[in-house]
Order: structure tokens, then sequence, then C-alpha cells
């Protein structure tokens, strides 16, 4: 066991001494060789001059028939081989021998490797077979530094390929060890180190481990970050804060590592906090309602309405981003996470220096900050406005939205009407600087004369009408027009168009003006009284007929009331609209200008002038028997048969009568 560790710990410097091992050996043994051969020519030599010396002519043969032996005995393929050299086990020996030098992999198998040389563009790694292996250095560029002897973990994809080469991944082992090893820094909240790949939606990718990681742009720095790419390229520490097994998707967090530091210092600083203390601050964030300052650890807010006495659009007007500014605390909460911060009150009030000689009735300058439905404000000096009242724009009791008159940064010319320097409020007025219209209005517009104005608007009671800028009146509906029934003034004009008035009534105080139309004619209802008496009969036309009953249009245009039951026919039939018919007048209302008609009263009037003639003439012939019975019963003194005769003959006559 204790072998294979030094292997494995140091399997490079294991194969080089092997290696010197095996190289002596094989030198030795040539050595050895050599010194075989030497000898044995060195023997031959010997042999062939002894032989020369005794005998000359046999030695020649003998020296041909020895060499003769020898060359036919030699193997001449066995020169460089170790066959001769070594015995079968010392061979098998010495394979076994160099066989340990070289590890025993498997393919799809993660093993860690030794950098033996790099470039560029490649880096070799010895993982202890038989031959190196090569991986990009690109796989390696979430190292800060890559040196030879660095230890490096390896993917085997093959142990050879078509050439022979030893094919190797960095990356796809980093890949098979990510997951535990995120998993691990996830339970552990242990700090890691990830390399900044590039910039995305949102954020930042993060290499770690071989995975690609997600870096939120809330989580890189406890401060905004505006410009992300001035990370791309980094190495950075992290801790993961989430991972979804299921999207294989891992969150990892630079922020969490600088808050734990700064968690101390916060304390420190929210433990010094009081109301009323001034600070320096960074600006941290802007966003549409105030400014969140960095205190040192420890945010604070100043609100939009706290940047400045003057009124602000935007904090951007204000203030910056990183920008160094003091500000004073107005509140926090109980447990100081809340900071409310100011900054105009480090400043004196503008109020407080407005010019003390400035008066109700002078004019100031200003430029118009807010427009709004009621009215207008403007601001004479920073910090200080005062409003321009819609009732204040203009002399015309018509009033309309301030949007009509001013709009944003319009410079005008004001007077003051109201100030209140204690509660820091102003009013202003714009038509005080021009001529008020109803001055000397009763000479102006005379009652019951004659003018032309324009119609400004139309309600369900009247028609406004403007006869000068500032000066309108009121057309009331019912003084529209003397016959014709209006439902809404509508039906007569519209917004915008001339109208011709009379005038009715001035009220200077209340600033009214009472307008006709109608006047502008003569009344006819001085002549309908006599044209239209009751009991007279027209001819009329049904226009309409509703709840209340049928609207009938009489000659000259003038318009009459029917109720339903005095539209039914003779023939007990109701009259429908258009329907042309004589009527009767049944009642006549000079001032409140109605006329009320029936159609059902002329034929049921004269069936009961017929019944009633019938009855009259029914009683006279019964009052005519009557005397002439009192007569002859006044002159008999007695009664007779005869007389009794005479009476019953006169009775059966006069039942004979009242039976025709």
């Amino acid at each position: 066991m204790s072998e294979k560790k030094e292997k494995d710990t140091n399997p490079a410097e294991e194969i080089v001494n092997k290696a010197k091992e095996v190289a002596t050996d094989a030198v030795e043994a040539v050595n050895d060789a050599v010194e075989t051969v030497e000898e044995n020519v060195e023997e031959v030599t010997s042999n062939d001059d002894s032989t020369e010396e005794t005998n000359e002519p046999q030695a020649d043969n003998s020296i041909n028939a020895s060499v003769a032996a020898d060359s036919k005995d030699f193997d001449w393929d066995s020169i460089g081989k170790y066959d001769e050299l070594y015995s079968k086990s010392e061979r098998e020996k010495m394979e076994e021998m160099y066989g340990d030098t070289l590890t025993s992999i498997n393919e799809q198998e993660v093993l860690d490797g030794i950098i033996v040389s790099k470039n560029l563009r490649e880096a070799v790694v010895n993982i202890g077979y038989k031959s190196d292996g090569v991986i990009p250095m690109n796989e390696l560029r979430y190292k800060e530094e890559v040196n030879i002897g660095d230890s490096v973990e390896v993917f085997i994809e093959s142990q050879e390929d078509k050439n022979g080469q030893l094919l190797l991944s960095h990356k796809k082992a980093r890949a098979l060890r990510a997951w535990d090893r995120v998993n691990d820094a996830l339970e552990s909240q242990e700090v890691i180190k990830g390399y900044v790949k590039c910039r995305t939606k949102g954020g930042l990718i993060v290499d770690v481990f071989g995975i690609e990681a997600f870096l939120p742009g809330s989580q890189i720095d406890v401060k905004p970050i505006r410009d992300y790419d001035m990370y791309v390229d980094k190495t950075m520490e992290f801790k993961v804060v989430k991972i979804n097994k299921e999207f294989k998707n891992v969150v990892v967090s630079h922020k969490a590592l600088i808050e734990a530091e700064l968690e101390v210092q916060k304390k420190e600083i929210i433990a010094q906090l009081e109301k009323g203390q001034v600070l320096e601050g960074t600006v941290k964030n802007i966003t549409s309602y105030g400014v969140f300052i960095d205190l040192g650890g420890v945010d604070g807010l100043v609100h939009i309405t706290d940047l400045s006495w003057g009124r602000v659009n935007h904090p951007e007007e204000i203030v910056e981003l990183d920008q160094k500014v003091n500000v004073v605390i107005l509140d926090f909460d109980d447990d100081k996470k809340r900071i409310a911060l100011g900054m105009k009150q480090l400043e004196k009030h503008p109020w407080d220096e407005l010019d003390e000689k400035l008066a109700v009735g002078d004019k100031v300058k200003g430029k118009v900050v807010v427009v709004a439905d009621y009215g207008a404000f403007v601001e004479i000096q920073p910090g200080v406005e005062g409003l321009i009242h819609v009732s204040e724009i203009t002399w015309s009791n018509h009033l309309k939205p301030a949007q009509e008159f001013f709009t944003v940064a319009d410079e005008v010319e004001a007077q003051i009407l109201t100030l209140d320097r204690e509660e820091r409020k102003m009013s202003l007025g714009v038509k005080q600087l021009t001529p008020d219209p109803w001055e000397g209005i009763e000479e102006k517009f005379i009652v019951d004369a004659k003018h032309k104005g324009k119609v400004t608007n139309i309600s369900d009671f009247g028609v406004f009408v403007e006869l000068e800028e500032g000066v309108d009146g009121l057309v009331h509906i019912s003084d529209l027009s003397w016959s014709k029934k209006i439902n809404h003034p509508k039906e007569i004009t519209a917004v915008g168009d001339e109208l011709e008035i009379v005038i009715l009534e001035v009220d200077r105080e209340n600033r009214r003006l009472s307008l006709g139309h109608k006047q502008l004619e003569e009344n006819p209802w001085e002549t309908f009284e006599t044209v239209f008496e009751i009991g007279s009969v027209h001819q009329g036309t049904i226009t309409e007929i509703s709840a209340k009953g049928a609207t009938v249009v009489l000659p000259y245009g003038v318009e009459a009331l029917a109720t339903k039951k005095n539209i039914v026919k003779e023939d007990n039939t109701t009259a429908a609209v258009d329907e042309v018919l004589d009527f009767k007048i049944v009642d006549f209302n000079k001032n409140a200008r109605k006329i009320a008609v029936s159609h059902t009263q002329i034929f049921r009037d004269a069936e009961f002038e017929e019944v009633k003639e019938k009855r009259a003439s029914a009683k006279a012939e019964n009052a005519n028997t009557a005397k002439k019975i009192k007569t002859m019963q006044d002159s008999q003194e007695k009664t007779t048969l005869g007389d009794l005769d005479a009476l019953s003959k006169l009775k059966s006559e006069m039942e004979k009568g009242e039976k025709k």
C-alpha cells in the first residue's frame, strides 16, 4: 500500500528512476557482450600465430577449417538482441519491473495527472501511462496560473486514438466531480472560487468546478453595479446560495461574503445613531421616490421631499450615483433598520430668506412648476411657491381647468393676494393685472338691450353666453322659445355658436347676467288668448305620446297637451302619432303658456246636449198635464159616477201619452 501511495504521489519521478535502471542494465549487458567477442577474437589470433610458426602450410588449412566451422555455428540474427544476454527468467523479471512503472488505467475514468510541459495552446499531462496526454489550455483558463508540476484531474476518453495518442479531457473531469463539490459547498457554506466567463441578462455566468453558475447582478456587491463587464475574465470568491437539481441551476453570491464582513461594522454604526445627527454618506441608489445613502454598511433613505426645499421632479436633478453628501438623521424605527434621512434640513429654509418688504398687492414673477385642474403653482424663488387658483385666472364665472391657461416652465406675472409667513403659504392672482370687466357693467349692458354673444357652455337648465372676456350670462331654458317645448337647450344651439340675446337682469354684486332669447320677439300669447278661446275647436296634429299624454301641435305652431283619455275617438279607439283630429280647447293659461285640449269632448258634448233637450221636453209635458188635472179638480165641487167615468177616461189618455 505504501509503495502504491508513493507511486500515486510522484509518478513522474518513479518513471524516470525505473528508466534509468533499465538503461543501466542494458549498457552493462552490451559491455559484457563486447568483452566476450574481444576475448574470442584474441584467442583465435593467438592460435593462428602458433600454427604459423610450427608448420606454415598446415596452418593455413587449419585456420580456414576453423573459420568455416565457426561461420556455420554463429547466429548472425542474434546480434543486438537481449535473448542471448538474458535468460528467460531474467527477461520476465525485467518486464515485470517495467510494467510496475506504468499505471493501469480504464477508459471513462477520472484520474489525477501532472503537467510536464505546456505552451500557449496545450498542456502535456502525465498520468503514469506508457504515453502522455494533451489537454487544451482554454480548459484551464479559470486558473489564475498554470505551472509545470501542477496536479490536474483528467477524464480518460480513450487510451489510444488512431495515432496512438492518449486522449484526455480536463473539462469533463471537472463536470463529473462538480455537482458533488457544489452540493458540499452549499451544505458547508464553504467559500469557493469561480471564473467569470461572460455577461448575461441580469448578471454574470461563472465557471464553478466546470459548471456554469449564475451570479445575479444584485449579488455581486452590496452596492448596485452599473458595469458588469468589468468583472468578466476575473476569478472571484463566492458562496453557493441555491441549487435547483431538477433544472441543474446553480446560483452563487459574492455579496454574501461582503455582507458578513459589514455586519459587524453595521452593528457598531447602528448603536451610535441619534436623531439630528449629521453624517457623511455615499449615494448608493436613486429611485423615483428618493435616494438611498450608504452610511458605511447601513443604508438610509432620503425621500424626494427631503432633498431640497424647492420642488423636485426626480432625485437625479439633485444628486448622482457615488456622490458624497451630508445628511441628517430625521427618524428611524425601533430596530434602526429603516432610517429616514434629510438633506434640505441642513440648509436655511427659503421662506426665511423671503424679502420682508414683500406684501399683499405686490406683483411678482415666477415659473410654473406644477399644473393641476384646480390651479397652478408658481415658484417665485427656490423653495417659495404660490398658488394661482382657477378662480383667479380669469374674470369669467365659467371656470376652466388651469391646463387651458398654463403649462410647466411658463414664466408668469401675478399679484400677491394672501401671504402667510408662519404657515408659509401664498396665493396669487393673474386676473387682477387686467381691469375688472364688471366695473360699470350696468352702463355697458342695459336691461332690455339686445346683444350678441358666443355660446361657451350648455347645461340641462340653460345656455351660457359670453358677451365679452370675463362677462357671461345665462339664458334659461324657459327663455329660449315662446311656443316650442324644449327638452334640452342643445335642440336650439351648440357650443361655439353666436346667439342673439336680450339683457333681462344685471346683478353686479354676484356677477350674474340674466339673458333671454325669446324676448327678441313679441309675446304671441297675447294674441293666442283671443284665438284659442276655451270651448273653441281647432285642427291639430299629434306629434308625441308619453305617459303624461299627447303633444298636439295647433295652428301657428302652438303646442298643447291632451291627456290619454281625451284622445279617445268616437269609435272608442285611441288616436295615434301623426294623426290629424279636431281638438276642443278645455284650458288656456297665458302666464304658464299652457293649453289643454280634448278630442273626446267634442262628440261627448253633442250627446249630452241631445239628452238634455229630451229631458227638458219631458219635464215640460209632465208639468202641463199636472196643471190640467188640478184645474179639473178645482172646477168640481163633488164627485159623481159620471165624474168618475170622466176621470177614468182622462187617466187612460194620460197613460197612453206617457207610453208614447
